[in-house]
């Protein structure tokens, strides 16, 4: 099924999002921060909140949630 791609998030929406950090990072060096946004969820590296963002679409981030609460990014 094809969801269409809804116009990415301007960069105010960015600055002004509600960073949450990861529950399972410990100040290691594996530290994400997710943001909910309107059309998107967008992913970040913690120690770098100024870099690079990655965005999802709403149903990227359910069917990625989906795949890692039914163990498929599970290693073996």
């Amino acid at each position: 099924m094809n969801h269409p791609l809804p116009p990415a998030p301007d960069r105010d929406e960015l600055e002004n999002a509600s960073w949450a950090k990861a529950s399972r990072s410990n100040g290691s060096n594996g530290c994400l921060e997710v943001a909910h946004l309107k059309d998107w969820t967008a992913v970040r590296d913690s120690k770098n909140p100024g870099g690079p963002v990655q965005l999802y679409t709403l149903h990227e981030w359910d069917c990625f949630l989906d795949g890692a609460r039914n163990g498929e990014f599970d290693r073996c």
